[in-house]
């Protein structure tokens, strides 16, 4: 029985007061904490950070959702070995244009939105892959509920699954367009946080980081900057046990980048009622029955499993 210390991080944005509001993504949060705590999650300061736009969260707090704080709370949860980790994001979902070239051309990278985008910009699946995945520290397992449109790709792990309404499993092929990264990166679209930005994002990251950093426990690496090889291991290389369930819908493959919130809390509610029916599910148990339950309830979102490793789906018990 293993006793690693379990950390997680919970994420809902409402987008309060804005055109783009949404109604659910609280909640969501406030639900996944109960099943979490239930689950051995230690709720204390030091494992657990929950960062979301309620009245109550002062702008400047490290707990508010724009994107230099969700950044630094995500090198937060994954900055120690030999944890167990949880991440859950409820809010937009959108597309920006492929910022680093690893799309092709006219490609899009999917995103999650932070509270302050429309000044800062979002969160593109590349860096998403980086903070989460190419940084985690070794020994640890990272599981990932992903609510938002457009997320199926959102953190770029290269093993995807999708299950049909009858329960049949399919691996999808996601083979990238040039995955080789191109050295040459295209000018900067508006709106994606890039490397090219590397001065701003440091400066933009200073304050949280050395806030998350605070919890962190002593004698963990301080791995600061961003180095020129740090992305060259990416997409299947790295071989990490991190996997995400996430929903998107058959016909996203547009390039609309319009911010559409009518799939949100779906996949959440799917994950936690699939939790009540089976403890201990396996993954290709947990990908059927979210499938069935999505479409029962007449959601147009279908859900889909990325690993970063070639799991036993049939036999494997969700790690979380």
């Amino acid at each position: 029985m293993s006793h690693k210390r379990k950390k997680s991080l919970l994420i809902g944005i409402n987008y309060v007061n804005s055109e783009h509001e949404l109604k659910g993504c609280h909640s969501d949060v406030d639900n996944m904490a109960e099943f979490l705590s239930y689950r051995g999650y230690d709720n204390g300061h030091r494992n657990r950070a929950i960062l979301t736009d309620r009245p109550e969260v002062p702008y400047d707090s490290p707990y508010y959702p724009n994107g230099h704080n969700l950044l630094a709370a995500m090198d937060w949860l994954v900055s120690e070995p030999g944890c167990t980790l949880f991440m859950h994001y409820s809010g937009h979902g959108g597309q920006i244009a492929d910022v680093d070239g690893n799309r092709g051309v006219g490609g899009m990278d999917n995103t999650i939105v932070p509270s302050d985008f429309e000044q800062r910009g979002q969160i593109s699946s590349t860096i998403l892959h980086d903070h989460l995945v190419t940084r985690m520290a070794p020994d640890c397992t990272l599981f990932i509920i992903m609510d938002c449109c457009h997320s199926g790709s959102a953190v770029e792990l290269p093993y995807v699954y999708r299950s049909d309404s009858d329960g049949q499993i399919s691996l999808m092929d996601n083979v990238r367009a040039g995955a080789r990264l191109l050295g040459e990166a295209n000018d900067l679209i508006n709106g994606g946080f890039s490397y090219r930005k590397v001065g701003e994002a440091q400066e933009l990251l200073a304050g949280a980081t050395s806030f998350f950093k605070g919890l962190r426990h002593m004698g963990e690496q301080e791995e600061e900057g961003l180095s020129g090889g740090e992305f060259e291991g990416q997409y299947g290389s790295e071989k990490k046990m991190v996997t995400m369930f996430s929903g998107c819908k058959d016909d996203q493959t547009s390039a609309d980048a319009k911010i559409r919130g009518e799939a949100t809390g779906a996949m959440t509610w799917a994950f936690l009622e699939t939790m009540k029916r089976d403890q201990n599910p396996t993954y290709a148990a947990t990908l059927q029955l979210t499938r069935q339950l999505l479409d029962q309830s007449n959601y147009t979102q279908i859900p889909q499993l990325s690993s970063g490793l070639d799991i036993d789906l049939d036999n494997m018990s969700l790690v979380f």
